[in-house]
């Protein structure tokens, strides 16, 4: 098998490279201080909408999603080095709206969804209308998985 990467995927990855460079890598700080700063630490910091909106109208958006019009349509040995560079900052691949879980969300609802549902759970870009959040503690029993995962499922 062959692991290089193909001309489409060094050509992403260099857009990829350029866009944290200019947008997310200076913006980090920013990040952190809207949390140290506010008390509802649920909150997306409002400069995650504005970096969203540039890695739209760079093209940057739902890299995840293979075999769609919606998204940049890599398998995953292509996606992959995408992924490293986003995961060099823990928030990034939300600004390209490939975070999870709301991407296995996304890619079943592509796939298998009707019309109907995909009017009712997604934005006409692709985004979540109501990502799925959830975090359980480390002490906590495993029992908390599943009312948390149903919640979630339940949710969307």
């Amino acid at each position: 098998m062959d692991f290089n990467h193909t001309d489409k995927v060094l050509d992403l990855m260099g857009q990829l490279n350029a866009f944290m460079d200019e947008h997310v890598y200076p913006n980090e700080e920013a990040y952190a201080d809207h949390f140290k700063s506010t008390d509802n630490k649920w909150v997306t910091p409002p400069l995650m909408q504005a970096l969203k909106n540039k890695a739209k109208d760079a093209g940057l958006w739902n890299l995840f999603l293979p075999e769609s019009e919606r998204g940049a349509g890599l398998s995953n040995l292509e996606y992959a080095p995408l992924a490293e560079i986003m995961g060099r900052v823990f928030w990034a691949s939300e600004v390209f709206n490939c975070n999870a879980p709301d991407t296995g969300n996304m890619e079943v609802l592509d796939r298998y969804g009707s019309e109907e549902q995909k009017e009712q759970w997604r934005t006409h870009s692709g985004e979540s209308k109501k990502p799925c959040r959830f975090a359980k503690r480390r002490e906590q029993h495993d029992e908390i998985d599943e009312i948390a995962t149903g919640k979630c499922i339940r949710h969307f």
